[in-house]
């Protein structure tokens, strides 16, 4: 595998920091895979995938979303998305897929969104779902109703009281503080991320994963995925866009398989053409990150193949 990182430089001029990784010399490219990464993470923690994908002929772009990583720029202001950072993460994707596709004019595009990504990515197909060949969602979730109104509620108070550029250690426990109650004893805060120790001790050791956002980055959050389960979005997918879905059946953020088949389901409804789903026994969060990461990276191959 190859690799080269650049700054792409989205319409109103911040740099987001993009990894490319591409196949060796001998391997003909067959595709593009973009990833959207999740929350509290970076885009750099893909670059295993990305070599069993660049294996397989596919051409990487993973972008660090604004707030994280070296798009942020410094560990101080990850976090801070600014104004409107759901949306502005959406528009930003599909900047960079406007790039990819002046580079790559002859291959399919397929993208890959896990959890906050994942999200991003239900947005992203609802707007821009004719643009690209296929969308894979990871550690997702479907309609969340009444909950999603309260949290953002909450957030909308939270802003009001310390500001959308402070951190909301309230807003953060409210939202991931019951992750880990499904896996006592817990060895750490982030023990429902997967059952490998190894790679929860990773994210845990990274200064760039795992910190507490902005009360204004829930508020933004919250109501972005608020509006990706109203109706009136969801029925904008294109129906023959092929979807693959794949999840843990352990996840705390799919309710434990529940969230998940919601999604599914939702889509079935719409009449979806091509959509396939995957649901681990025993999978945490990050199936990529997962002990059985082997199978889940060439479950993830075999569909692109049959898809390019």
């Amino acid at each position: 595998m190859r690799e080269k990182t650049f700054n792409f430089k989205e319409k109103k001029g911040l740099n987001i920091f993009i990894y490319n990784w591409f196949p060796e010399e001998n391997i003909k490219p067959v595709g593009v895979v973009q990833i959207a990464h999740g929350m509290a993470e970076t885009a750099e923690r893909y670059k295993r995938f990305a070599n069993k994908l660049t294996e397989a002929g596919y051409i990487v772009y993973a972008n660090d979303h604004r707030g994280h990583g070296k798009t942020a720029e410094s560990v101080d202001k990850v976090g801070d998305l600014g104004e409107n950072g759901f949306n502005n993460m959406v528009e930003d994707m599909h900047q960079i897929t406007n790039y990819i596709k002046k580079q790559h004019k002859d291959l399919p595009i397929f993208i890959l969104g896990h959890s906050m990504g994942s999200f991003l990515t239900q947005r992203y197909i609802q707007l821009y779902g004719k643009e690209i060949n296929g969308a894979i969602l990871s550690g997702s979730c479907g309609k969340q109703g009444l909950i999603l109104d309260m949290g953002a509620l909450i957030a909308k108070r939270e802003v009001s009281k310390i500001g959308r550029s402070s951190k909301s250690k309230k807003l953060n426990d409210l939202s991931f503080g019951g992750y880990n109650k499904a896996f006592k004893p817990s060895r750490t805060e982030f023990d429902w991320l997967s059952r490998d120790e190894k790679e929860v001790d990773k994210y845990v050791a990274d200064e760039y994963c795992g910190g507490i956002f902005t009360a204004g980055f829930f508020y933004d959050f919250l109501n972005g995925l608020k509006l990706i389960q109203r109706k009136s979005e969801i029925i904008k997918v294109p129906k023959d866009l092929p979807i693959y879905i794949f999840s843990g059946d352990k996840d705390p953020v799919g309710k434990a398989g529940k969230g998940v088949m919601n999604l599914v389901n939702t889509y079935k409804s719409l009449g979806i053409e091509d959509l396939e789903y995957k649901l681990y026994k025993d999978g945490r969060h990050e199936m990529l990150n997962e002990t059985n990461r082997e199978e889940v990276m060439e479950n993830v191959v075999g569909w692109l193949n049959r898809h390019n």
